[in-house]
């Protein structure tokens, strides 16, 4: 040691030479400086790069070479107003140009910039429209045309001249300002009549043909490399666990059946009816949701049993309700989310404020549960969901609101977290729905209903500085602007329940203005797809800000909005809108092996997740083919459809 060897002023050696103290400390000091220089750098770093907000589609060199160009207009000839055209414009169009653009006289700048914006979106438009390839429809010999016969749809060899007449009096562009009642579809709904030609006919039936030749492609390649599985990897060629793990279930085998039936493939509907019939057993030791199980598979059973007849789908449905029946054992009667099929054990998601049951998940069993106790004649299923209903009716709801937790056991609220998006969502709209499926006499559902949309309203409805309007997200008495593409399905749903509402104009048009805004969240995106969330602040009108927002997995919400507003009010920018779809799935979302969702839907080229969702077989291909199909395909007058687009007939 240094002392002992009669240096106190030596600590150490360093390559056998003593070091002394001071130098010691100085070194160190020096060190830790160092040290603390690099983990500032990279905490720096590290937080912009996953913090800071994405600007990258906000701000491009052209847009800035427009603006340093335009500028010399204020510099050199500051009383000189630029139109539009990019000419000066008169004293008198100043003011006409002022009002009819809003802008502020005083305000050159901001005439400047609302210039640069407006040629920086025709550009951006030019190249938007070039970009896009249309797809060829199938070929004539192909055709599936659909029919309605005693409230089931079977295939048709070709149109009923009735039907070529309705479809040639559809139009693009020609409507009737007056509204009126019809209650031609859904009983009392405000419709806008119009009138069209041939062309128009044929257009539509061109559109329809491309949905069905996408209907094929990702079926086909479902069948071809992953026949069993959940779900295709596209990209891989082979099968997806999915949310239903492991266990071979076919869940896009059960959730497409009832669209394969109702375009007509019967072949494939055939095969798809014996597997299930040969395979679908659900045994095997996974945790599967009671929700995703329900929808899915117990919704799209209880369907193709409503639109074939076939008791085979009925029989398998309620072996797969009864399977779930231990997650209601609970002291309230609200289900658990899990049930282990094997076991029978049941709990809930750990990461659902700290265990507790999600309300768009026990409030989505209504449907399929009251239809599936009346075609059997078990009430047992429709005691459980009613048990659900006289708790929810009961309980004390604060500021009329539904939070989007519950604990199954102590019956109390979890917290205070309301959205009409992911957690809470279909709840709202099984509600409705259940006063239609029973021809409008659970006079409770509709009540509950009205409201809940009435709290929303109150609470959560906005209107952006863009003029666009979204629900909000409520979270402990504070708004957070944010709307999920889940949420986009309010827009068809407050527009369905226009009828039997206190106001059937108001709730018309705010169905419009969400569907004007979910299109907006497209529209506003380099592939004209929409994404998970998006947002609305000071800088940020309908886009996603946050890299976790940004993707796409082809969701049916916004398509389903579309529909339910084409449906109602024949107006000709619903179906437009549909086909914008269409063509941006076709350019970024097809693939060789069939469809898989996108990484970040403001990037050209974008990454892709290698994903085929069987819901978007089930809903986005279903709705599409709607919209472009005549009403009397699945008439909403005679069909409810549940959360994942499967049709349960009305009660009459």
């Amino acid at each position: 040691m240094a002392v002992e060897s009669g240096l106190p002023n030596f600590q150490r050696y360093i390559n056998g030479v003593p070091v002394p103290n001071g130098r010691k400390m100085l070194r160190l000091r020096e060190k830790y400086i160092i040290m603390l220089v690099l983990l500032t750098f990279g905490t720096v770093c590290f937080g912009a790069f996953f913090f800071l907000p994405d600007l990258r589609d906000r701000v491009s060199m052209d847009g800035m070479r427009k603006h340093l160009r335009d500028a010399g207009n204020v510099i050199f000839f500051p009383h000189a107003r630029i139109g539009p055209d990019g000419h000066p414009i008169s004293d008198k169009a100043k003011i006409l140009r002022h009002d009819e653009y809003n802008i502020d006289p005083h305000r050159i700048d901001d005439k400047v910039r609302l210039r640069g914006k407006i040629e920086a979106a025709w550009e951006q438009d030019k190249k938007d429209k070039a970009s896009l390839v249309l797809v060829d429809p199938l070929p004539k010999d192909n055709k599936v045309e659909i029919m309605e016969i005693n409230n089931k749809v079977v295939p048709a060899e070709k149109p009923s001249d009735k039907k070529s007449d309705e479809l040639k009096d559809l139009s693009n562009d020609k409507q009737k300002d007056d509204k009126k009642i019809n209650n031609a579809d859904t009983g009392d709904v405000v419709k806008m009549e119009q009138h069209g030609d041939k062309s128009t006919a044929d257009e539509t039936e061109k559109r329809r043909e491309t949905v069905l030749k996408m209907m094929r492609h990702s079926w086909d390649n479902y069948e071809t490399y992953a026949w069993g599985a959940n779900e295709l990897r596209p990209i891989s060629r082979h099968g997806h666990a999915s949310i239903f793990g492991n266990i071979p279930l076919g869940a896009t085998i059960v959730d497409a059946i009832d669209t394969l039936y109702i375009m007509g493939m019967k072949k494939e509907f055939e095969k798809a009816k014996d597997w299930i019939d040969k395979n679908l057993k659900f045994e095997g030791s996974s945790d599967l949701s009671v929700f995703e199980t329900n929808i899915r598979f117990i919704g799209g059973l209880l369907s193709a049993y409503a639109l074939s007849g076939d008791e085979m789908f009925k029989n398998k449905a309620k072996m797969i309700a009864d399977k779930l029946m231990p997650a209601f054992n609970t002291p309230t009667g609200i289900p658990q989310s899990m049930v282990n099929v094997k076991t029978g054990s049941s709990r809930n998601w750990g990461w659902a404020s700290g265990g507790c049951s999600i309300l768009s998940e026990f409030g989505s069993l209504h449907l399929e549960y009251s239809y599936l106790s009346q075609i059997t004649g078990d009430k047992i299923y429709m005691d459980k969901v009613m048990k659900i209903r006289n708790f929810l009716q009961n309980i004390e709801k604060p500021q009329g609101l539904y939070p989007n937790y519950l604990n199954p056991r102590t019956g109390k609220w979890c917290q205070t977290h309301v959205s009409m998006g992911a957690l809470g969502d279909s709840f709202y709209e099984y509600l409705l729905k259940t006063w239609l499926l029973t021809g409008k006499t659970d006079k409770d559902a509709r009540t509950m209903y009205d409201g809940a949309i009435k709290a929303m309203e109150d609470k959560m409805l906005q209107i952006s500085k863009d003029g666009l309007t979204y629900f909000a997200e409520y979270k402990s008495g504070r708004l957070e602007h944010k709307m999920d593409h889940l949420a986009c399905f309010s827009g068809g749903m407050v527009a369905l329940g226009a009828n039997g509402s206190s106001d059937p104009t108001k709730y018309l048009h705010l169905g419009a203005e969400i569907a004007r805004t979910c299109h907006e969240s497209y529209d506003r995106s380099a592939t004209k797809l929409g994404p998970e969330a998006f947002r609305f602040d000071d800088s940020t009108q309908a886009k996603a800000t946050r890299q976790n927002e940004k993707y796409y997995i082809l969701r049916p919400e916004v398509i389903e909005t579309y529909f339910y507003m084409w449906r109602l009010t024949k107006e000709q920018k619903y179906r437009d809108w549909a086909w914008e779809a269409v063509q941006a799935l076709e350019k970024w979302c097809r693939v060789e092996g069939g469809y898989t969702g996108i990484r970040d839907v403001y990037q050209l080229n974008p990454n892709k997740d290698d994903v085929q969702q069987s819901f978007f077989l089930a809903e986005t291909l279903k709705y599409l083919y709607l919209i472009f199909s005549d009403d009397s395909v699945i008439p909403l007058h005679k069909w409810v459809f549940n959360t994942e687009a499967h049709p349960l007939p009305i009660k009459s």
